[in-house]
């Protein structure tokens, strides 16, 4: 029998906290350790109980949700942190992203949707749902139409899960010049990793800016 996943919920509302242990209950591979009201109950459960999984509030009591993932990441505990809002802004899944969250799940999502998400962390995936990268994917397009054709070649690469190595191969240019790119792309998509940049620039053909006149690739 596969082990259990163990998860410990923290969210400031009693009724919301009641009904995600009663949809985890239900699933044969979830066990739920404890409940956390607050930030700083939730911090303290988490370094003592250490969960496989933790659904934490954006929205926290007394230490909010991502100074919550400030403080676990310090601890470099091995939990899986997914961010559970109501809603969320562009910067805000960054910043959990770079403070080691695992998944951003919104709270009007399907019951399916979560469980999923939990799964696919804990089997060492991210999980940043289509809605939340819906509410800004507009941002993101109008960013994307300021990339060069070769930046948004050196994207596909990535989302392909090519290193700077392969990457030059693939694109017969040196790895000075990937490193260049991404530098730049980082700036234009506002994002800071390779992760970021995976999961949140647009997955469809990106919209490029029009060179005004053929430029000779660096070597």
């Amino acid at each position: 029998m596969a082990p259990q996943i163990r998860v410990l919920i923290a969210d400031d509302h009693p009724i919301f906290r009641d009904g995600l242990r009663r949809l985890l209950v239900n699933e044969s591979d979830f066990t739920v350790v404890a409940e956390a009201c607050d930030g700083s109950e939730a911090v303290l459960l988490a370094r003592k109980l250490k969960p496989d999984v933790l659904l934490l509030d954006l929205m926290m009591p007394r230490v909010p949700g991502l100074e919550v993932l400030r403080e676990l990441s310090q601890d470099e505990l091995p939990v899986c942190t997914i961010l559970l809002t109501a809603g969320i802004q562009s910067f805000e899944v960054t910043r959990a992203l770079q403070l080691g969250a695992r998944g951003v799940v919104l709270k009007e999502s399907p019951p399916d949707v979560l469980l999923r998400s939990i799964r696919s962390v804990c089997h060492g995936e991210y999980w940043v749902g289509s809605d939340i990268l819906a509410q800004f994917g507009q941002l993101q397009n109008q960013r994307a139409a300021t990339l060069t054709m070769r930046e948004a070649e050196v994207i596909a690469a990535i989302r392909d899960g090519n290193s700077n190595k392969e990457i030059a191969s693939r694109l017969s240019i040196s790895e000075e010049t990937v490193k260049r790119h991404l530098s730049n792309i980082y700036v234009k998509m506002g994002v800071s990793s390779r992760l970021e940049l995976a999961l949140l620039s647009p997955e469809r053909d990106l919209p490029v800016a029009k060179a005004k006149a053929p430029l000779k690739e660096p070597s």
